[in-house]
């Protein structure tokens, strides 16, 4: 064993889980003591954080849509962080003129942008009743590429004769964050406004697979699933396959039957603040649907009530637990490539925040990108928002063709369109 330990100790380059890997067998083929001890020391300690972590995701959500985007913001800034901190490190960067502040000029132009997107589509009503807003609104793109423009033009005239390579080594290494930090949290709020049940359930299968991976490959794991993360286990992927699945059903069953979820996120003028209430869609009413032949003989019923929001959560629950954790494969080959272990040590036993969100993010795209597809249909209250924008001119031309229309589908009569 003191062999095994000087021989980790003499390669200093290799990645932490290679080191672990050197002294985790005796020559007799044992696990050695000290081994197992400090496997369930990690057990306690990871398991008491996730525990905590799982508290605090329940209280944001108690705490109501606005803090949820603050949280996403904040999440977001750290990741960003994490990540520049590292390019910073690597490239032994200290003497580049303007390069941390140049990268936190592009994480606000980005931010200001998008954020930007979002206020004017989603409190479109609030924007035209303020002047200011509304100028804003208006030329907000024209403003947000002058903003890059600027920062653009900085970065060119900071460039320094002896350090060009290197500058746009980071130039790039900042560009490529903000793609997958940014743009991707981005789609978090949008997800969040099409109701807390498309915010809730994603993140929460992902946490569940998480757990449920890590808890079937402690006690089951045997066969070594992909060398870029030699902890994870054949066994420990599918066992917390089925186990997301299950919970993801069982999490969208209890929440399809609260508005609070299931609704969207709206602005509300009158008040000022946020609202969730509404009547709920299809998606989130009971039917029954016919079970198959082969089941019923197993189960014995032959129809089951279920919400069809169940029905995506199994995509939800699937793409968490065999797509997702590609995500986290992704984060361990980019660490090695750099060798460390951890993206910083925020959270003691889990590494850095963005150790936690790197399947989250991929997981959030996924979403978006789902319900673009199969759930978001054309909104009736944006389309009137924009309607009531236009000139008297363009409205009334706008409902002449629309009574035509409906004329001619027949849901006008002449009597009605005389009237």
């Amino acid at each position: 064993m003191t062999e095994l330990r000087q021989r980790a100790a003499r390669e200093p380059d290799a990645p932490p889980e290679d080191k672990v890997e050197a002294v985790s067998e005796s020559k007799d083929g044992e696990t050695p003591v000290f081994f197992v001890a400090e496997r369930w020391k990690n057990w306690w300690v990871r398991g008491i954080l996730t525990l905590a972590m799982i508290a605090f995701f329940f209280i944001i959500i108690y705490l109501g849509p606005m803090v949820l985007m603050m949280i996403v913001m904040c999440v977001q800034i750290k990741c960003f962080h994490e990540i520049i901190t590292i390019g910073y490190n690597v490239y032994h960067s200290y003497d580049l003129p303007w390069f941390r502040t140049l990268s936190w000029y592009f994480l606000l132009c980005v931010n200001y942008f998008f954020y930007g997107e979002t206020v004017t589509d989603y409190f479109f009503t609030l924007v035209q009743r303020e002047e200011p807003l509304r100028i804003l609104s208006k030329y907000h793109r024209f403003i947000s590429f002058t903003l890059y423009l600027t920062g653009f033009c900085m970065f060119v005239l900071s460039l320094v004769k002896k350090h060009y390579r290197l500058q746009f080594y980071m130039f790039g290494w900042t560009h490529v964050t903000l793609l997958i930090v940014v743009t991707q949290s981005h789609l978090v709020i949008h997800n969040l406004f099409e109701g807390m049940i498309w915010f809730i359930v994603p993140i929460s299968c992902v946490i569940c697979n998480d757990i449920m991976a890590y808890m079937f490959g402690f006690f089951f794991g045997r066969t070594p699933l992909i060398k870029l993360s030699p902890k994870k286990t054949w066994e420990g992927f599918i066992g917390g396959f089925f186990a997301t699945v299950v919970f993801g059903l069982l999490l969208s069953y209890v929440m399809s039957g609260y508005r609070c979820f299931v609704c969207p996120v709206e602005y509300n003028n009158d008040t000022n603040s946020f609202t969730v209430d509404c009547e709920p869609s299809d998606l989130f009413r009971l039917q029954e649907y016919n079970i198959p032949g082969l089941i019923q003989s197993v189960i014995g019923w032959k129809t089951v009530q279920m919400y069809p929001f169940q029905i995506h959560s199994i995509a939800l629950s699937t793409f968490a637990s065999l797509i997702g954790p590609f995500g986290g494969f992704f984060a361990s080959g980019f660490k090695r490539a750099f060798k460390i272990k951890d993206f910083a040590n925020t959270i003691p036993g889990h590494g850095g925040i963005m150790d936690r969100f790197d399947c989250q993010y991929l997981m959030a795209t996924f979403v978006n990108v789902y319900i673009a597809s199969f759930i978001r249909g054309p909104n009736p209250s944006k389309l009137m928002q924009q309607f009531l924008t236009l000139r008297p001119d363009q409205q009334l031309h706008i409902f002449n063709t629309l009574k035509s229309h409906l004329t001619d589908q027949g849901m006008l009569t002449a009597a009605t369109e005389d009237e």
